[in-house]
């Protein structure tokens, strides 16, 4: 039986960041009505010169180096995004281009689900992989939000920043990929969404969110795929090492971490400096904290995401 290891992460944030006190000054609000309703102080911006595929590459080229792989050997590329610089090609398949690999008859495709992309992605390369079909697979959390904030929202452009994330994957005889579980709920789309009509002529297409009533399914929702996770693979609570959760609100993420009775200590957490990236926020988070220790070979991961659609899910990893 074939199993499924991550082998590198990579990540990129944009130079530009935007403060609580820079926000101060063009809307209603201030540092401490901000931190102590999300648990943000900044977020990183993309400029006008960046947009969703050239962040997808500068991850991706640090997890392909961080895997130490032959590029040429990946068989797979998905992207998790909901900001895509085109229609079509899909970014995926944009990517494969921009990353020089001469793989060229290997699926490339873009999945769209919010905030939960990456790990929608992410379930969809574990599958072709256990499969026995490819051996690698390259996937790409990345988003560029910002391009759709209203900045005379409060409500929602303290919110949402631009970042990506990447992970490259590969065949192992080891368990690595213990799980993956998603689910979906469409009848909640009016909770989180882009106003406007996507191919008319104007320009108003700006994030709408209704957050105490996302707030209280976020962590409904959230609390019962971790069950689900565990159950799934007869694990408790004290096995996980490590929760990497999708940084939407600090509120959420103390709440799944509560309910995995996991001190702070052993939550990654990105949202003070980061804001909300996404399909970015889960691969930055595992990124940074692979890369600065706290992550080690051998640890229990618990990752999971909540979105707009609404969508949701998790993943159990053995890193």
């Amino acid at each position: 039986m074939k199993y499924t290891r991550i082998l590198g992460t990579g990540s990129h944030v944009p130079e530009k960041t935007l403060t609580n006190s820079d926000l101060e000054k063009i809307v209603d609000t201030s540092d401490e009505w901000i931190f102590e309703r999300t648990g943000i102080r900044e977020r990183p911006i993309a400029s006008p010169a960046e947009n969703s595929l050239t962040m997808a590459e500068v991850a991706s080229n640090r997890a392909i180096d961080a895997a130490n792989i032959d590029r040429n050997k990946i068989g797979l590329i998905v992207v998790g995004t909901t900001t895509p610089p085109s229609i079509f090609p899909n970014t995926a398949n944009l990517l494969q281009s921009r990353l020089g690999i001469s793989n060229t008859e290997c699926p490339t495709f873009d999945v769209s689900a919010a905030c939960s992309g990456f790990i929608y992605a992410f379930s969809i390369a574990d599958k072709y992989i256990r499969s026995g079909e490819i051996e690698y697979a390259l996937v790409v959390g990345v988003d560029s939000l910002s391009k759709f904030v209203d900045w005379s929202d409060r409500s929602t452009c303290v919110l949402f920043s631009d970042a990506a994330g990447a992970v490259v994957v590969g065949s192992s005889d080891e368990p690595g990929v213990f799980s993956t579980h998603l689910h979906s709920n469409g009848s909640y789309g009016d909770l989180l969404y882009v106003a406007g009509d996507l191919y008319s002529n104007s320009s108003a297409h700006h994030i709408k969110m209704r957050g105490n009533e996302l707030f209280k399914i976020a962590v409904k929702k959230l609390e019962a795929v971790v069950d689900e996770a565990l159950k799934h693979n007869n694990l408790s609570k004290e096995d996980i090492d490590w929760l990497v959760p999708h940084q939407a609100n600090a509120r959420i993420i103390n709440a799944t971490a509560k309910k995995l009775h996991l001190p702070e200590e052993r939550v990654v957490l990105t949202i003070e400096k980061q804001g909300n990236n996404s399909a970015a926020s889960v691969p930055l988070a595992l990124d940074l904290a692979i890369c600065d220790g706290r992550i080690k070979r051998g640890n229990l991961l618990l990752l999971e995401a909540f979105g707009a659609g609404l969508t949701w899910g998790a993943a159990l990893v053995r890193y």
